[in-house]
């Protein structure tokens, strides 16, 4: 008589996922589903061309002290407001998957908290530079005019620059309720639009304000991407307040997710 010998269960295979779990293709559902949506779009594409249509265009004929047209200078700057708009707006939706209980969900899986975040930046970044190349588009064909090397330049700062708000975004989404976050986010972009130079320039502001705008997350990044049209040059305070505002956001935005998803 025979005995039967013992199996060992084999244990499943726990490999984590390369790149802590990051993914082309979930990032590519991450796209379709913020150009799905009709409302972003509106707000970060269309506004800021009709905004340079209705204040651009005025000033046709216009020159800067060194020729270059007043038009262009009105173009880089919605094109960083638009920028900065489609960033934040893509950041801040991370409210409703809070709401929605789906960001502790992705805690269960063996994704991991930076590609979970590398994803919302890289989908953030493809909005702001679709934003940017629209608002040139815009300029370009109500008849802006400028060598080729600022619109290289200026659009490059424009849109990396932009940075700076896929950081905020995220972190008003991890900060803010759902209900709660677009209402914040709309208004404290145009305040920070109006007093980072955007809308109008710094120089046209009282003393006081214009000193206030300098420490301002939107006055170093509309300072270098309208350089290469003003010929100022890099100012490196501009460069100092974009890394610091860039670290200062994604910092908190880091904290918060950790903090939101401690309890899982």
């Amino acid at each position: 008589m025979t005995t039967a010998t013992p199996t060992r269960a084999t244990a499943p295979d726990r490999r984590l996922p390369a790149l802590g779990g990051f993914a082309l293709g979930a990032l590519r559902i991450e796209l379709r589903r913020v150009l799905r949506n009709r409302r972003t779009l509106a707000f970060t594409l269309i506004m800021p061309g009709v905004f340079f249509l209705i204040f651009g265009l005025p000033q046709r004929g216009q020159s800067l002290d060194n020729g270059q047209p007043v038009t262009a200078y009105v173009m880089i700057s919605l094109a960083v407001y638009a920028a900065m708009v489609a960033t934040t707006s893509v950041g801040g939706a991370v409210a409703t998957e809070r709401a929605l209980g789906w960001s502790r969900q992705l805690r269960l899986t063996p994704l991991r908290p930076a590609a979970y975040v590398a994803t919302k930046l890289i989908t953030a970044m493809s909005l702001g530079l679709l934003a940017v190349v629209v608002e040139f588009l815009v300029g370009a064909v109500a008849g802006v005019r400028v060598p080729a090397s600022v619109w290289l330049l200026s659009g490059l700062a424009a849109w990396i620059g932009s940075l700076v708000f896929a950081a905020f975004g995220l972190f008003i989404g991890y900060l803010a309720p759902a209900e709660n976050v677009m209402q914040i986010i709309g208004p404290v972009l145009a305040v920070l639009a109006m007093f980072g130079g955007l809308f109008v320039p710094v120089e046209v502001l009282p003393d006081v304000l214009q000193q206030v705008a300098k420490f301002t997350p939107v006055y170093g990044i509309g300072v270098l991407a309208r350089a290469p049209l003003t010929g100022d040059g890099v100012s490196m305070a501009a460069v100092v307040n974009v890394v610091v505002w860039a670290l200062a956001f994604g910092v908190g935005a880091a904290r918060l997710f950790r903090r939101d998803t401690a309890r899982v």
